[in-house]
């Protein structure tokens, strides 16, 4: 009796721990928008930054009143009508205590998964798609099409569920929800100005490839996603053993396939792809999520090997082959391996696992991989048809996509009033009132003009020596030797510029997610000098002797002649406004 007793106890409080876990991966699955976020601030243009992070953050709060509303009654509602959806109800506002006790945490864990579905659209029509638009079908998202389906899958009573289905934690649910939807509406909105470049037949004759602005940022949400990714997938666990197996499986699947994205594209390529390793981590995450809990180690790794090699293989047959602009790689993350993730589960469900499924190759039972098949097939039916209807209808009425004066300009200023996210980084001189403009610019009683002394030079006409710019494009390697050389034979300034060009090179070929870079601009350093007492031949004597290499991208060398020479503070004039104090 006292052996059953501390039995309970110990049951009871496992509970206990297990239901805070619960919470605590939800809240790590809200974290996962802020990874959403900088993977695709880095992955899209700087002008564009701030309307990114306004969708995102409103994913989540246009979701919690749509899912507060409607969504999670059509979802998890006791009263489901033939294993299709639930009668909705208002229990959360007039039965508040009886919600709390029944389904406070299950509305909150699944309320941070349908944000999720919501904000994988987003990445797939950056740049270009009104932000309002966004709003309509991101409710719509969250409203309708993600609790109809989830319930099929995660509610008791649902018909997929009833079926055996499995999808622990949503490769199919969520993933491939989000990334079909991201998919019909890159297609709609079509593709940024400038992406695929047409003839007069109508035919892409050249694909351009648009880099996003900040691999860091980018990165940086790869590790949130990661981190978050621990509690998408662990949340649910039931006892130590299942979570232990989850968070192992959870780690070698995206590891598993970022490695062979670096394989397979440093192949390919000639050198790693960053940004298409970051999308394989995550692309080994999704393709994992329906499994984690079923699935042993071997399994997990073949999972990151299929998963590694598809989302390259789909980034490029999208943009390559079809034509189909997707910034950030949602579609090929999240579709593609949303899908294989899902009939991973029939193929590779170890019984040992502590799901205890027979997949395919080790059992030799196909009856598993039937259902994941029909199950996927029926969540990617439903979503075609709501989005397709959901984005035409858009279309037709309050518009989808900006005009193109708007995109050009960025929707960050055109959409938001945002000048740019990053207000120290703008092409413009300060404007603030200081209130000081009357404030003399040196303090005691002597005048601006007096403070120093002032030569008394000619008027500039016939007679006056010569000014030459000499003007020197050099690789930024050579930019000390050349300005020390320049120092040694009596140059007393020079302007420096970073700047962008190229010569007959044309640059050297790089590749950008698969698609070859407009090389023809490469980063290189631009020095003014105006001379008049050193000789000109020595300047560019000396540049050519310091600058030299043997190899193309040497530099040129460019000469001018100069009307007239200023110095500001002094006042002087020609030759010696070139001279040192």
């Amino acid at each position: 009796m006292e052996e059953s007793i501390k039995a309970l106890v110990a049951e009871a409080a496992a509970n206990e721990v297990f239901g805070v876990w619960f919470l605590i991966g939800a809240a790590l699955v809200f974290w996962m928008q802020a990874g959403f976020t900088m993977v695709e601030a880095g992955f899209t243009r700087a002008k564009n930054t701030g309307n990114i992070i306004m969708k995102n953050l409103m994913d989540f709060c246009i979701g919690t009143v749509g899912f507060v509303l409607l969504g999670f009654s059509l979802m998890m509602a006791e009263d489901y009508v033939l294993g299709f959806i639930g009668i909705p109800n208002l229990n959360i506002f007039t039965d508040f205590g009886g919600f709390i006790q029944s389904n406070a945490s299950s509305f909150v864990f699944n309320l941070v998964f349908c944000a999720t579905a919501a904000t994988i659209v987003s990445g797939a029509m950056a740049e270009r798609t009104k932000f309002s638009s966004y709003c309509i079908y991101s409710a719509i998202i969250s409203l309708f099409v993600y609790p109809v389906e989830a319930g099929w899958i995660w509610n008791p009573q649902g018909w997929l569920a009833q079926m055996g289905f499995h999808d622990f934690a949503g490769s199919a649910a969520i993933h491939a929800v989000g990334g079909l939807s991201a998919l019909i509406g890159a297609v709609i909105v079509g593709p940024r100005l400038g992406k695929y470049v047409k003839d007069e037949n109508g035919k892409v004759r050249k694909i351009n490839a648009i880099p996003g602005h900040s691999v860091a940022l980018g990165a940086l949400g790869c590790f949130i996603l990661w981190f978050g990714w621990y509690g998408f997938n662990g949340a649910a666990a039931w006892d130590q053993v299942s979570l232990a197996s989850i968070f192992l499986t959870t780690t070698i699947a995206p590891a598993v396939a970022t490695c062979t994205t670096l394989i397979f594209t440093w192949v390919k390529n000639g050198k790693p792809d960053v940004s298409m390793c970051l999308n394989a981590a995550l692309a080994g995450l999704v393709g994992i999520t329906a499994g984690c809990d079923a699935l042993d180690a071997v399994g997990a790794a073949v999972v990151g090997v299929v998963a590694g090699l598809l989302v390259v293989l789909m980034v490029e047959w999208l943009d390559l082959k079809l034509h189909i602009d997707d910034p950030v790689g949602a579609v090929s993350v999240h579709l593609a391996c949303g899908i294989w993730g899902t009939l991973a589960v029939g193929l590779l469900a170890d019984p040992v696992a502590p799901a205890g499924l027979n997949g395919l190759l080790y059992t030799g039972d196909a009856g598993l991989l039937g259902i994941q098949a029909v199950g996927i097939g029926a969540v990617l039916l439903w979503t075609a048809v709501c989005m397709t209807l959901t984005f035409s209808i858009i279309k037709m009425t309050v518009g989808l996509r900006v005009s193109p004066e708007e995109e050009i300009k960025g929707l960050d200023s055109t959409e938001h009033g945002l000048p740019s996210a990053y207000a120290d980084f703008l092409p413009a001189a300060e404007t603030l009132y200081h209130g000081y403009e009357e404030a003399a610019v040196v303090s005691g009683d002597t005048p601006v003009a007096e403070a120093i002394p002032v030569k008394k030079v000619p008027s500039f006409g016939e007679g006056t020596p010569k000014f030459t710019k000499v003007e020197i494009i050099c690789k930024e390697s050579r930019f000390e030797v050349l300005k020390n050389a320049m120092m040694d034979i009596g140059i007393t300034g020079m302007t420096v510029s970073h700047v962008l060009g190229c010569g007959i090179q044309k640059g050297k070929p790089e590749y950008y997610r698969g698609v070859q870079l407009e090389a023809n601009l490469l980063p290189k350093i631009q020095v003014d000098i105006v001379v008049s007492k050193v000789p000109v031949r020595s300047v560019i004597e000396t540049a050519k002797k310091v600058l030299y290499t043997g190899h193309i991208g040497d530099g040129k060398i460019f000469v001018y002649d100069v009307e007239n020479v200023v110095k500001v503070r002094t006042g002087e004039e020609g030759y010696d406004a070139l001279q040192d104090d």
